[in-house]
This record gives C-alpha cells, structure tokens and sequence, in this order.
C-alpha cells in the first residue's frame, strides 16, 4: 500500500498490517513479534526518525515485559487508525477503569474542537480488539495541536480529568515535539520536558517554536 500525505502515519496512530509480508518487515526483532503479530497484526507510531518509506513502530507482545521497537515498511501497512476515531469506538464500553473513564473525559471535554483520542493500552485495544487493558491501567490520551494552547486552557482541560476512577496521562503534540499537558498546565516555573523525534528530551517554554541549535539535554 502506497500511502498518501494524508495518510502518512503520526505518533500515537494504530497501524494495521499485512500479516502475509512480515518477513521484509521484521529484520532483528524477536521471535514472538511475528508470532503476535499474525495473531493480532497491529503496531503503535513511536516517536522516532524513520529512514525514508519506513515507519517507525512499536509491538506489543501479551504480557508487559515483550515490547519492541523497530522501523516497517510503509507497503505493510494496511490501514491508519488515528486516536481521534477511537472517540466514537469510546463512547460504551465498561470492561476496566480505564475503558470506563473515557467516556467520561469524552463529556467533559465536550465542545474542545483540536483532534484528540486515546492512545496507550485503551487505544490499542479500541482499534484492535485484543483485551490489553486490566484494573490498574491509565487512560492514555494525546492531543494533537498544530496552533498554540494557552496555559489557561490547558489547565481547564487538565482540571477536568482529575479525579477519574483511574489515572490520565495527557500528551500534547505539536508539529516539533510532544509534552505532558500537567507539566504545561501546572509548572510554576514556565519550562517543561519537551520530546523530539530524534529521541532528544529538552527543557523548553515553548513547544511550537522551532527548537534551538543548541539544546541542553534534559538528562
């Protein structure tokens, strides 16, 4: 499949693949990565530099200690699921906190206009179908922000998710990097963890400017 630049793959984006041509695909990954992925062929963006026509994605094996990282083919992937359509896949079901907690984030976002959805354990098990998530697992949620929040609106929306029956995670991305909307929402001092596709970790006040030449590695 030759994608478009519409539907170039994001971070955060559920990607499904061709189960049948995995072996171009999988160069050093794990036995059972193949193994999972027939059984269940979906992979998660990760926020990393791909070479050119290749994705970098993550697979996640069934139990938490199998995760792997690695870079596929644009031609495997059959179809991109973005954490917004989840939304409406959201709305109803109850099998665990955290499924449960996303239609309530879902009401009391109600009338936020900017591109937003679950990512994470619900996401993947939204688009999927596999049975991920348990009793402790977070709500992972990104927003996707091409123009600049405030820090006033992105307290509103954090205010609003605190409290739930289980933890939220909100990730902000914007065009250069991605950060926590608490960190942007509650800091005292304006500067925040930024990330970068090239895996560099800054600290920053500002993530929709350019980033500098010289950056200081929040580490």
């Amino acid at each position: 499949m030759q994608l478009s630049e519409i539907e170039k793959p994001q971070v955060h984006d559920l990607l499904q693949i061709d189960p049948d041509s995995l072996n171009p695909g999988c160069t050093g990954a794990p036995s059972w990565v193949k193994r999972t992925l027939r059984s269940g062929p979906w992979v998660v963006v990760r926020r990393a530099q791909a070479p050119f026509g290749r994705v970098a994605v993550g697979v996640r094996g069934d139990t938490r200690n199998k995760r792997w990282g690695g870079f596929f083919e644009e031609s495997l992937v059959s179809r991109v699921v973005r954490p917004a359509e989840l939304r409406v896949l959201g709305r109803s079901p109850t099998r665990t906190p955290a499924l449960r907690a996303l239609p309530e984030v879902i009401e009391r976002w109600r009338g936020f206009t900017l591109p937003w959805g679950p990512t994470g354990s619900v996401g993947f098990e939204l688009a999927s179908g596999r049975e991920v998530t348990t009793e402790v697992s977070d709500l992972d949620i990104a927003i996707f922000a091409l123009d600049r929040i405030s820090v006033e609106h992105a307290r509103f929306l954090w205010e609003r998710v605190i409290g739930l029956q289980t933890n939220v995670d909100v990730r902000v991305e914007t065009p250069e990097c991605g950060f926590l909307l608490q960190e942007y929402a509650c800091t005292s001092t304006g500067r925040i963890l930024l990330r970068y596709p090239d895996g560099l970790i800054m600290f920053g006040d500002d993530p929709w400017s350019e980033r500098p030449r010289t950056a200081v590695s929040a580490s």
